[in-house]
C-alpha cells in the first residue's frame, strides 16, 4: 500500500511503498540518490543495492516511479534542515519505472519567478508541479473550505446561478454566446450574479452565497484576468453596517484559523469616507499598513460614502460610479442637473494593502426609485424595462430590504500569499490580452459551426 512521503516520518525503521516524480537525480558513483516528490512533500531515496543500480543510473528529472525501501535515520552530519523529511532517507529495495518522460522545458523545482511567464502559461501543467504553486492551490483551496464553513453556519444557503444570461449595461463589456436556436439573438456570460442574487431575496431565502465565477471582456492586469471567482452573498432586512459586520468577522476569523502567522493592523477596522480617502490618501483604497516592507501584516479598511452618479470627461456624460442597483442615501434621488455629483450610494469597500478586496451596496429594492436612476442618465422607458424590466416586476411582488457584498478571491489570495499578481494564483491562467497559450485560446472554428450558428467572419 502507498505511503504518502509526508508519513514517512512516523514509519522510522519500516518498509514503505512511495510513488511519485524524480525531482533531482545525483551520482555518486556506486551510490545514486534521487529526491523523490509527491502531493505532501520531497524525501531523498538512495540507491546503494547494486541488483537497482543499472535501473537507477537510467532515472531523469519528472520520470514516474514506485520505490520500495526502509525508512532510516541520516547520518548527523547529511541532515538537511531546510526540508521537512531531512532527518531521514529511504534505503531503496525496489525500483520500478512507470513512466518515463521527456525532459521539461523549464525547471519546475525552482519558485518559478525568474522563468519567463509566457513559456510558464504555455506549460502551466507542469509549472504547477513546483511546489509554490502547489502551496499557493493548497492554500487557496483551504481558504475556500474556510469560507464555505463559515457562510454555512451562519445559515447562508448555497446557490447556483446561471452562467448564460442576458445582456445588460453593468460596465465592462460582455462575453457573448451567440444562440443555435435563436438566431440572431445572444446569451451573456455574467460579469457578476448581481440581479440573480437580489431576485434570490425576493424569493425569499434570505441568506445566499456562492463561489461565482464572473466574465469581463476587458483589459488586463496583475490583478485582473478575464474570468475570475469572487465570494457572492446577498442578505435580507439588514443595514449597511450589518453587511460589514459580517464580512469583518470572516475576514478576521479567517486570519485566525487559516493565516495564523499574518497580524491584522487594527480591529474594527477603521471606516474612511471616499472624500477623506480621496484627499488624504490620493486613493479609494488606500495602503494603512504600519509597515509596508512587512508582508505579514494586513491592513483592511471600510471605504464608505462613494458617488453615485460619476461624471466622464473623456465621454462627456454622467454614468452610475459603480453599481446601477445601489441605494442613494435618504433612499432619495433629485430630479436632474448638476445635483448628480453630489448624490452618494449606500456603498462599502474593503480595502486590504492598497487592493480592493470586497465591494457591496445596501441595494435599491424600490422599483419606481430603481427607474429613476436610469432615468437620470438619459435611459428612455422602453430601454430600462427591455433591459431591467424583469428586475422591476419582481420587486413589484413584495421585495425585502437587502444588501450585499463580492469578495474577490483571486486578489485576496495574492495578497495572503504575497504573490506579484493574481495569476500565481490561479491554476489555468489568461495573458494579459485575454490568450490562453497552453490550449491556444480563442481559435478559429469551422464553417460549419458558424453556419448553424447563423454567424458569417468578415475581414
Amino acid at each position: 500500500m502507498r505511503t504518502l512521503i509526508a508519513d514517512t516520518l512516523k514509519n522510522e525503521g519500516k518498509e514503505v511503498e512511495l510513488m511519485g516524480w524524480v525531482a533531482v537525480r545525483r551520482d555518486h558513483g556506486k551510490i545514486i540518490f534521487i529526491d523523490l516528490r509527491d502531493r505532501s512533500g520531497i524525501a531523498q531515496v538512495v540507491f546503494a543495492d547494486k541488483n537497482l543500480h543499472a535501473t537507477a543510473d537510467k532515472l531523469r528529472p519528472e520520470w514516474v516511479v514506485k520505490i520500495t525501501g526502509k525508512v532510516a535515520k541520516r547520518p548527523e552530519n547529511m541532515v538537511n534542515p531546510d526540508l521537512m523529511t531531512g532527518k531521514i532517507e529511504i534505503q531503496a529495495t525496489g525500483l520500478e519505472v512507470l513512466m518515463e518522460a521527456q525532459t521539461p522545458p523549464i525547471d519546475v523545482n525552482s519558485n518559478g519567478h525568474e522563468i519567463g511567464e509566457e513559456i510558464r502559461m504555455k506549460f502551466r501543467y507542469l509549472d504547477l508541479r513546483r511546489p509554490r504553486m502547489q502551496n499557493n492551490l493548497r492554500m487557496r483551496s483551504k481558504t475556500l473550505q474556510f469560507i464555505n464553513n463559515y457562510f454555512k453556519e451562519h445559515d447562508f444557503v448555497e446557490i447556483e446561478t446561471p452562467i448564460l444570461g442576458k445582456s445588460t449595461p453593468e460596465g465592462a463589456r460582455d462575453y457573448l454566446v451567440p444562440s443555435r436556436l435563436y438566431p440572431g439573438k445572444f446569451y451573456a456570460l455574467p460579469q457578476a450574479p448581481q440581479q440573480y442574487k437580489q431576485l434570490l431575496m425576493v424569493a425569499g431565502l434570505e441568506r445566499y452565497f456562492q463561489v461565482a465565477r464572473c466574465f469581463r471582456d476587458e483589459d488586463t492586469r496583475g490583478d485582473r484576468q478575464p474570468e475570475f471567482t469572487q465570494i457572492d452573498l446577498e442578505m435580507s432586512f439588514v443595514k449597511r453596517d450589518d453587511v460589514m459586520e459580517f464580512l469583518e468577522g470572516a475576514m478576521v476569523d479567517l486570519v485566525k484559523s487559516t493565516w495564523p502567522h499574518k497580524k491584522i493592523t487594527a480591529v474594527p477596522f477603521p471606516h474612511i469616507s471616499y472624500k477623506e480617502a480621496m484627499e488624504r490618501y490620493k486613493s479609494d483604497k488606500p495602503d494603512l499598513r504600519k509597515d509596508k516592507n512587512d508582508p505579514d501584516e494586513l491592513a483592511f479598511a471600510w471605504i464608505v460614502d462613494f458617488p453615485f452618479y460619476e461624471y466622464s470627461e473623456k465621454d462627456k456624460k454622467w454614468d452610475f460610479g459603480h453599481n446601477p442597483f445601489s441605494m442613494p442615501h435618504n433612499e432619495s434621488l433629485p430630479d436632474g442637473g448638476k445635483e448628480l455629483g453630489g448624490i452618494t450610494a449606500m456603498q462599502y469597500d474593503l480595502a486590504l494593502n492598497g487592493f480592493e478586496i470586497a465591494g457591496g451596496s445596501i441595494r435599491n429594492h424600490k422599483p419606481e426609485l430603481l427607474k429613476k436612476a436610469f432615468q437620470l442618465l438619459g435611459y428612455k422607458d422602453n430601454v430600462i424595462m427591455e433591459k431591467f424590466g424583469h428586475m422591476i416586476e419582481a420587486f413589484s411582488y413584495g421585495v425585502p430590504p437587502h444588501g450585499g457584498a463580492a469578495i474577490g478571491f483571486d486578489r485576496l489570495m495574492m495578497i495572503l500569499l504575497n504573490e506579484p499578481n493574481i495569476r500565481e494564483t490561479i491554476a489555468f491562467v489568461k495573458t494579459g490580452d485575454g490568450r490562453d497559450l497552453m490550449s491556444n485560446a480563442p481559435s478559429d472554428v469551422d464553417e460549419r459551426q458558424l453556419s448553424e450558428l447563423h454567424i458569417k467572419i468578415t475581414k
